[in-house]
């Protein structure tokens, strides 16, 4: 998964960044429990990037929502 920008998610729609936004949780909980059952994570700034994705994701969201 790329891991968006800030800009690159303001200009969706709320229904694509949710959607996005599921997509990235998905791909967090997977490397979670590969990482878990493998006992060592082979790529620990993946895990940390895509935690600060889902963030800015999840603010990004609720900024559009106050908007309106």
């Amino acid at each position: 998964m790329v891991i968006l920008r800030s800009k690159e998610i303001r200009e969706m729609e709320i229904e694509e960044i949710q959607k996005k936004l599921d997509e990235l949780k998905a791909e967090h909980s997977k490397n979670i429990s590969k990482s878990s059952a493998a006992g060592i994570n082979e790529n620990p700034g993946k895990i940390k990037e895509l935690k600060r994705t889902i963030a800015r994701v999840l603010t990004i969201m609720n900024e559009k929502k106050q908007e309106k």
